[in-house]
């Protein structure tokens, strides 16, 4: 999915805004590294003891980062198609920048850790309170087992019926891929009538 678009084809091509978000330590930065074709820009922060007070890192031990603004990367999709990705931050305390992270995306993917679906609720509850977003949840993949149904999670989450739900692995580049181009062949089945969040 690299680049090898010459110049005189830039004029030509088509980019697009999507958001990957999803809770605190989700997989969301990960996600954006794994497919993003230039180095992703990220706003990783060392996790303080403010942080550890408000977060629980108890299924992620390993974690010593945290996004404070937000991940960017980009990825080639084709000859006529370029998706900018941009990464919510996952605590509560910066959900402030939501909206304008979020402002002329064409859809989102809202990334679960199954292991921690109260994590999810506020992710999946602003983009269900947000319809103009298409959206889709990926089920992240942390040690290759689900551990719930589909319908089990969409039912705890309260996800309404026809948003896609599907599971991944947001460390391999062809899993993380097959979640965007799901997002992208979603959002284009269902055109917004008004642009995300227009202000």
């Amino acid at each position: 999915m690299a680049s090898n678009v010459s110049s005189n084809d830039k004029s030509s091509m088509v980019s697009t805004k999507i958001v990957i978000a999803g809770g605190f330590g989700a997989g969301k930065t990960t996600l954006v590294g794994s497919v993003s074709e230039i180095p992703p820009v990220t706003t990783e922060a060392m996790m303080t003891e403010a942080s550890e007070a408000h977060d629980d890192t108890s299924s992620t031990p390993t974690k010593i980062t945290t996004t404070v603004a937000m991940d960017f990367g980009r990825i080639t999709l084709d000859e006529k198609l370029i998706m900018y990705m941009f990464g919510t931050p996952g605590q509560a305390r910066f959900w402030f920048m939501w909206d304008d992270i979020v402002r002329g995306a064409v859809g989102a993917v809202v990334v679960v850790d199954v292991r921690r679906l109260a994590d999810s609720f506020a992710a999946v509850d602003y983009f269900e309170n947000n319809p103009q977003v298409p959206y889709i949840v990926a089920l992240n993949r942390f040690d290759g087992e689900l551990g719930h149904t589909v319908d089990e999670i969409r039912e705890a989450l309260e996800i309404r019926p026809g948003i896609p739900i599907i599971d991944f692995d947001a460390r391999d580049r062809r899993s993380a891929g097959s979640a965007l181009t799901t997002l992208l062949e979603y959002a284009l089945s269902h055109p917004t009538k008004e642009p995300a969040l227009a202000g």
